[in-house]
């Protein structure tokens, strides 16, 4: 695991336990890409945002972690 792994997976969790409170106080990056982890269009459309401008906005690092921090949230249920 990595920094951005760690990273992502620790945001992740609190916009999931905290929910769209938790989320509303996280960077627009970081918004983005844990939208993307916790399937929450409804919260992109929020700061207008379409899943392809959040893929777009989250670039390809991001992108390639997310499905695994999906994964590993999903796991922790």
């Amino acid at each position: 695991m990595n920094d951005r792994y760690e990273h992502l997976l620790r945001k992740s969790r609190d916009a999931k336990r905290g929910g769209h409170e938790a989320w509303s106080v996280q960077s627009t990056g970081e918004k983005v890409a844990v939208a993307l982890v916790l399937n929450r269009a409804d919260w992109l459309s929020t700061i207008q945002y379409t899943v392809a401008d959040a893929i777009e906005r989250s670039g390809i690092e991001w992108v390639a972690i997310i499905p695994q921090v999906a994964r590993q949230l999903a796991e922790e249920e």
